[in-house]
């Protein structure tokens, strides 16, 4: 047997509803616009590829931290994600969900067993009691971690010790990671200089394909719209017949 028929399908059917559950970076911040960054952008991709359009919500919220036992707790915006997961996650019944913590955590100075547990037990309990898919999201690359106290407490070495945490409690969970860290290549352009945290639209624009493409590595429902129009496709390719015309085999020649 292939190898590609062994693959594991992680869902086959369209994607109905799907949660976004993070910070202010999955809420938009720095995007010029809704529907530029990261959780629009993949809504966008998602309906592109699969039969039937996905019902996207992003609960993203600023300064948000994984649960009242982030030292940041205090001086953050609105419930924890522990707080509010049921609410906010499973009363959808959701069968896609995107969580996206670490960063104010990490920058907060919440220690990283406390982070992993608090983080494992949302996982586990959104997977029990929706069946949803999970994406864990990890923490995104910055610039600015001098600024903003309290939350000036991490490093980048602390962002990558987060982020391999994350990938592998991810694995034991058997839900999937998007590595959006690597995504990015460190490289400072894709962040607002003003903020320095925030992800600009070209960063977004990276997350969100990093996103989709673990989606599509894994799940067959998003093929399904390219092998239906496959069926009824016009043949566009002249552009070749154009220069085959021209140089005939002279073009085959390797430089």
């Amino acid at each position: 047997m292939s190898a590609h028929l062994q693959k594991r399908d992680y869902r086959s059917q369209p994607f109905r509803v799907a949660v976004a559950l993070g910070d202010a970076v999955t809420a938009g911040g720095d995007a010029t616009s809704p529907d530029l960054c990261w959780v629009s952008r993949l809504t966008d991709a998602i309906n592109e590829s699969q039969l039937k359009p996905v019902k996207m919500f992003n609960n993203g919220m600023g300064a948000n931290v994984i649960s009242q036992r982030s030292p940041a707790y205090n001086p953050s915006r609105g419930p924890s994600a522990a707080d509010r997961y049921y609410e906010h996650v499973i009363a959808y019944v959701p069968d896609l969900v995107l969580i996206s913590y670490g960063l104010n955590d990490a920058r907060g100075a919440m220690p990283l067993a406390r982070f992993l547990a608090d983080e494992r037990q949302i996982v586990v309990d959104i997977k029990d009691q929706t069946g949803a898919l999970i994406v864990v999201v990890g923490a995104y690359f910055m610039t600015a971690y001098d600024r903003w106290p309290p939350y000036d407490r991490a490093n980048l070495a602390t962002l990558m010790g987060f982020n391999r945490a994350l990938e592998t409690m991810s694995a034991e969970c058997d839900v999937l990671y998007a590595d959006v860290f690597a995504a990015q290549g460190m490289a400072g352009w894709m962040i607002d200089p003003e903020n320095g945290v925030h992800p600009n639209n070209l960063g977004h624009h990276v997350i969100a394909d990093r996103i989709f493409g673990v989606l599509a590595q894994n799940c067959s429902c998003l093929s399904q719209r390219a092998v239906e129009l496959r069926k009824t496709m016009t043949p566009w390719r002249l552009r070749e017949a154009e220069l085959q015309k021209k140089f005939g085999k002279k073009s085959h020649r390797i430089i």
